[in-house]
Order: structure tokens, then C-alpha cells, then sequence
């Protein structure tokens, strides 16, 4: 629109889950490595990481991230991604890839399907807004729970710990059920109980 601001680029988080064959632990882990290292020598490229759910277990899930859809596609179609798919076969088997785009990309769990927020990827004072949400409560109840126990402690331990408690926390259970009760005010959609209202009044008539 003239004159108007312009929308921002959607932030793309896509999430692979890959299993090992038999054997190729070792192998899986040194493959997973060198494919983020080529997709960092891209434009766009925002990070990379990977999970696998204990010592023992053959499935890994891979996540990576661009700023853009443009960036993601011009790595998906590149050479270098192509020759690095091509070299674990015999290797891996991929089951399961999703997009997502905004922060709840990197929060949420994996659903097996395509989703992204509608308009692109919300303001980053919208995205701010919602973890401060989620941190302050988590924040102050994790204080007045533990502050009898360590309240005494040297800052460093005492930081040290309440961190490690709460980033789990926060990550699989305070933000993403935060980022999914405030979706509507993200997409910059009329909130849910305004929605019912109006349904209401229309069945009325």
C-alpha cells in the first residue's frame, strides 16, 4: 500500500526428522554436521541444530532456519544440498519435514504438515510481547518457589540454577501454549470471543 509500511520477510523454520539405519550413528552425526555447515555459507542462513533423543536412539530431529522463503528455497535448490542429500543414502531415511514460519517455529512440535502464520511472520514488538508474557509468570512463581531455598546463594549459582530449570520449561511448555492462545493477536486476527459474538448475533437475526 502507498505509502504504508512495508510487511517484514516471514522468518522460515523447517524441521526434518531422520532416522539412522543400523549402525550409522557415527556416521548420521558427522552428515548432520556438514550439511549445516554448507547451509551456513548461504544468505539468509539464521541457525541450525539437532536432537536425538538418547544414546541409543536411531531418530534424529533436524532443524534449520533462513530469513526468508527466498533464502530457504535458494538453499534447497542448490548443489551443494543436493550433493550432500546424495551422499547419505544407504545412510538415513527422512520421514517427516515441516515449515513453519515466526517464533513459534522454533517452539512448537513437530505435526507433520505445512503451517504458517497468515501475513507473513508477526512484529517482532508482537513476538516480544508474547515471551515476555510467558518468562514474567514463569519467572516470578520459579522465584517464590525456590527464593526459600537458594535465596542465600552467591548470584552466579543461584542464576545458574533457576536457568536451567526454566529453559526446559519454557521451551516445551510455557511458550508454545502462550504462542497458541495468542495466535489470533499475532496474525493480527479479532480475538476469539468476538468472533463467537458476532456468530452469535448473526444466528439470532
Amino acid at each position: 500500500m502507498p505509502g504504508g509500511a512495508s510487511t517484514p520477510p516471514s522468518t522460515v523454520t523447517v524441521t526434518v526428522t531422520r532416522r539412522a539405519l543400523p549402525g550409522r550413528e557415527a556416521e548420521m552425526g558427522a552428515w548432520i554436521a556438514a550439511g549445516q555447515r554448507l547451509a551456513a555459507g548461504f544468505p539468509g542462513f539464521l541457525g541450525a541444530g539437532h536432537v536425538r533423543p538418547g544414546t541409543d536412539g536411531d531418530v534424529w530431529h533436524m532443524l534449520y532456519r533462513f530469513a526468508d522463503p527466498t533464502s530457504l528455497r535458494a538453499w534447497e535448490g542448490s548443489e551443494q544440498r543436493r550433493w550432500w542429500l546424495a551422499s547419505a543414502l544407504g545412510l538415513v531415511q527422512e520421514e517427516q519435514v515441516e515449515q513453519r514460519t515466526g517464533i513459534e517455529g522454533w517452539f512448537d512440535e513437530p505435526r507433520g504438515r505445512v503451517v504458517s502464520t497468515r501475513g507473513g511472520a508477526p512484529p517482532r514488538w508482537k513476538q516480544a510481547c508474547v515471551i515476555w508474557t510467558a518468562f514474567f509468570p514463569t519467572n516470578l512463581a520459579a522465584q517464590a518457589a525456590l527464593t526459600p531455598f537458594v535465596g542465600a546463594w552467591p548470584l552466579l549459582p543461584r542464576v545458574l540454577v533457576l536457568t536451567l530449570l526454566l529453559t526446559p520449561v519454557m521451551t516445551y511448555l510455557v511458550l508454545p501454549f502462550v504462542t497458541r492462545r495468542l495466535q489470533w493477536w499475532l496474525e493480527g486476527r479479532p480475538a476469539p470471543w468476538r468472533r463467537a459474538g458476532r456468530s452469535g448475533r448473526s444466528s439470532g437475526t
